[in-house]
């Protein structure tokens, strides 16, 4: 296993696992190299379950059969037209307009919500359960009120979709093999 050591202003030490085989500790300039040792023994359980984690999560995802540019069109295609309707549906629910919707194939977004009021979602939504969608316009839809993930951001969303937190953990869970299937090469 490589680690790398890295010294900067800071004022704790902290380890990141990076990669399969990449650990980083960051460390204040000042800290002697034994007390960084001392810490990297002291955490070595942590780090050696966390590399064998990112070792079967990256085994995973190479086992992930990415879909074709066709077949992801055909998801933008769908999107194209359920989720303009959901928005429609849940905007006056939330109490609030709002401008352009946009079909995007993301990395790593969900959807978001510009200050004017412009809606963009990943076309992966089409490869959820209808209530993981439904949760992510109602969460943007929100943003229209508070443009934060403030306690009032929190409850408005609650105050909707009561069980927010079952779908927000369905996308945690799921969110990163429809994001490979979407990415196609």
């Amino acid at each position: 296993m490589d680690i790398r050591v890295i010294r900067s202003k800071r004022k704790t030490v902290a380890i990141q696992v990076k990669g399969a085989n990449d650990v980083v500790v960051r460390a204040p300039y000042r800290m002697p190299n034994r007390e960084i040792q001392e810490f990297v023994e002291k955490n070595m359980d942590w780090i050696l379950k966390n590399l064998e984690k990112m070792a079967a999560e990256k085994k995973e995802e190479e086992e992930i059969i990415p879909l074709t540019e066709e077949e992801v069109r055909g998801l933008a295609d769908k999107a194209c037209k359920v989720i303009p309707e959901r928005v429609k549906h849940f905007a006056p629910i939330v109490g609030v307009t709002y401008g352009r919707i946009t079909i995007r194939n993301q990395k790593t977004r969900w959807g978001s919500c510009s200050s004017k009021g412009n809606l963009n979602f990943n076309v992966g939504l089409m490869m959820a359960p209808p209530e993981v969608l439904d949760y992510v316009v109602v969460h943007e839809l929100c943003h229209r009120l508070e443009m934060n993930h403030s306690p009032k951001f929190w409850a408005k969303v609650g105050s909707i979709i009561p069980d927010y937190k079952i779908h927000e953990k369905w996308l945690k869970n799921n969110g990163r093999e429809i994001i490979k299937k979407i990415r196609f090469k």
